[in-house]
């Protein structure tokens, strides 16, 4: 600026501007010094901020992670693309906005019930969570939490194989009653990652909380009617596998028919919320199979997203349902729908 100025007088010797004249062209190259300085802030601004990898997800969106099943267990799903789904909202359909093939990595929490009669098996259900480990996907990262009274936090999530691995080789016989509920919640809660990775709890369990009619001991401090709220609230899935414990338990005084009606009850809604299915266990050692086939099932969950076209809101909840175009061989689910806050 200074330079300018100096060749201004130095023309000022010939020309002789009026003062008046100097303060309007010095104002006019203020002003165009200003303009310029504040396109490269908006230009470069962001390159003196810290570069964050993290997807931010528009708020506007609701995001549906959609479960593709084949009606004939023998036939594979195959590759699905946009234009296969429709999105029906309150019965109307909605445009598709954002949209994730089933390849995309998954942060799986395998929660495992370690009460009741499970106890006595502790050997067969750490070979069990091993196999889970060994046949998820390489790019899935997973966490493990077991339960009784308390979650125990065997590993937060991560890719490490090895390192889960000895950390499950360490899980000791638990002792305490049963709050299933509160675990659930506790793993929706701290367990899950917050970025934008598809989640899903993988839960091993008979479904028996002590809040539960004809159960001893003291239960879970969430109600139900709660846990259910903070699932519908969860973008996570949850995949209960129903682990038959129902003889041993009753034969010990310890639940009775009734106790089990209302737990099978319960964990089939649960499935239902999140748009999965209750997978069965009759014994531990049919859990190897049965992790298997959960591992496969989610290789065949997508992700959708769309903004919706009803765009107030007022805390009304929206039914939501997927469905497959030119695919009666295939069935979708997902979770049942949102509150619109």
């Amino acid at each position: 600026m200074g330079r300018i100025i100096t060749i201004m007088r130095a023309e000022g010797k010939r020309l002789q501007p009026s003062k008046a004249a100097l303060l309007s062209s010095r104002a006019r190259l203020s002003l165009l010094l200003f303009l310029l300085f504040a396109l490269a802030s908006h230009a470069f601004g962001q390159t003196t901020e810290p570069v964050d990898d993290t997807i931010t997800i528009d708020t506007g969106l609701v995001d549906l992670n959609v479960s593709v099943f084949s009606r004939d267990a023998k036939t594979p799903v195959g590759e699905l693309q946009q234009k296969d789904f429709v999105v029906l909202e309150n019965g109307e359909p909605e445009e598709i906005s954002f949209f994730a093939a089933a390849s995309a990595p998954f942060d799986l929490v395998l929660l495992i019930d370690l009460s009741g009669s499970t106890a006595d098996k502790l050997k067969l259900i750490k070979k069990s969570a091993q196999r889970f480990v060994e046949a998820a996907r390489p790019n899935d990262r997973i966490g493990i939490v077991t339960f009784t009274q308390t979650p125990q936090v065997v590993s937060p999530l991560t890719s490490d194989r090895a390192a889960l691995i000895e950390r499950i080789k360490k899980i000791e016989k638990p002792r305490g009653g049963t709050k299933f509920w509160d675990a659930l919640n506790f793993v929706l809660k701290n367990v899950l990652g917050k970025d934008s990775r598809r989640s899903a709890v993988i839960v091993m369990t008979d479904g028996v909380d002590n809040a539960l009619p004809d159960t001893g001991g003291e239960g879970s401090s969430i109600s139900f009617k709660e846990l259910l709220e903070a699932v519908r609230a969860s973008d996570a899935i949850v995949l209960p596998i129903y682990l038959d414990t129902e003889r041993e338990m009753i034969r010990e005084g310890l639940a009775t028919e009734l106790t089990y009606l209302y737990a099978r009850r319960e964990i089939a809604q649960l499935a239902a919320e999140s748009g999965s299915i209750v997978y069965r266990a009759r014994k531990v050692e049919d859990l190897n199979g049965v992790y298997e086939q959960v591992i496969r099932d989610l290789g065949t969950v997508y992700s959708i997203g769309y903004r919706p076209k009803n765009t107030e809101r007022n805390g009304s909840w929206r039914s939501v349902t997927v469905q497959l175009v030119g695919r009666p061989d295939l069935s979708a689910r997902t979770k049942r729908g949102y509150y619109a806050k």
